[in-house]
């Protein structure tokens, strides 16, 4: 079976990696992806955008791109999209439009329960299987039959869980990937980490920064350890400081207690309080609600987020109940997602 894949996203390619673990021998992918996974057609790494200004600049390219997408489907017997809604969805509907009976397969659904329900009909429309990761994301979709709940990815990619509190006075803080993410907590971490003597302090810092880039946008680091294993590293943890994102789940499916923090430009947070009507940022928090089970840990946004609202309910907080609450949080989610997704793929 030849497989056109777009995954462009770093996260995606992630997901792709465990999903490949599970294909067929006799699979051939195409497309784009990360080049570590096999021959791709394009260089993920060219393909990198940061930025509004950056993205206007690359439109003429990405425009190309999606036409040469498009023709590629010729060659596929099935197209899989990953994540990355701005040009997957575009590019379902050209190779809808060349190929109307090419199956296309979208794995990591747009989040367009949280904003912009409209791309839903689109979604419904130039795709043929839709892999939720969210067990409730199913009930805002028309066509049940298109869609089906494989399980969350990172119960792939997290195996080991904690069965008690640790005590190694040890502490992670994750700052985020974003530039402006970083510049804004770091700051406040350092005075926190004032607050909480006698403990290691265990900085996450991607990979992918090279020297030059943690000197200028991190700033004086000498305090920290550091990690580039955010799994192992929170697993080995007693406490987390985290920037919203992703890493929020990660921490509450280990069972590390942690507090989420945020600060955005006050106009994209001015903006995105009013698209996204959600009660709670972090996706551990959105799950319980959805559950009826309440909040499972805190949120500092914007003006809030300070070293002593930090360090606050770093004491304050009930670790034990958490535990409890990410043990819920597991049998909610139930499995991995990428054998599931296997079959559908193969099927």
């Amino acid at each position: 079976m030849k497989l056109l894949v777009c995954a462009l996203e770093t996260s995606s390619n992630i997901h792709l990696k465990e999903l490949l673990k599970h294909m067929d021998s006799n699979i051939e992918l195409f497309g784009i992806f990360d080049k570590n996974l096999g021959p791709a057609t394009y260089d993920l790494e060219e393909l990198a955008v940061m930025g509004f200004v950056d993205i206007l600049k690359k439109l003429p390219f990405f425009f190309k791109l999606k036409k040469e997408m498009a023709k590629l489907a010729k060659d596929a017997d099935k197209v899989l999209l990953m994540d990355s809604s701005g040009f997957n969805l575009p590019l379902a509907k050209a190779i809808k439009k060349r190929y109307p009976q090419k199956e296309i397969i979208y794995y990591i659904l747009p989040q367009a329960w949280a904003w912009k329900k409209g791309r839903i009909p689109k979604i419904e429309k130039y795709c043929d299987k839709l892999c939720s990761i969210l067990p409730f994301e199913k009930d805002y979709y028309s066509q049940k039959d298109k869609i089906t709940y494989v399980g969350h990815p990172l119960l792939d990619e997290i195996t080991s869980f904690k069965t008690h509190l640790s005590c190694n006075n040890k502490i992670v803080f994750m700052p985020g990937s974003r530039r402006t993410e970083i510049t804004n907590h770091m700051p406040i971490f350092r005075e926190l980490i004032k607050k909480i003597p006698s403990m290691e302090y265990i900085l996450i810092i991607p990979s992918k920064f090279d020297k030059e880039y943690i000197k200028k946008t991190y700033g004086d680091i000498s305090s920290f350890s550091i990690s580039n294993d955010s799994h192992a590293s929170l697993k080995q943890a007693d406490y987390a400081f985290i920037c919203s994102g992703t890493a929020t789940l990660e921490a509450a499916i280990i069972g590390t207690p942690f507090t989420l923090s945020y600060i955005a430009k006050k106009l994209d947070y001015f903006i995105g309080s009013r698209l996204v009507k959600l009660p709670f940022v972090g996706l551990a928090n959105i799950f319980f609600s959805k559950m009826q089970e309440g909040q499972i840990h805190s949120e500092f946004l914007q003006d809030d987020v300070s070293a002593q609202a930090l360090y606050n309910d770093y004491k304050s907080m009930d670790k034990s109940q958490f535990l409890d609450n990410s043990a819920i949080l597991r049998e909610y989610l139930q499995e991995g997602s990428s054998l599931n997704v296997k079959e559908i793929i193969q099927s």
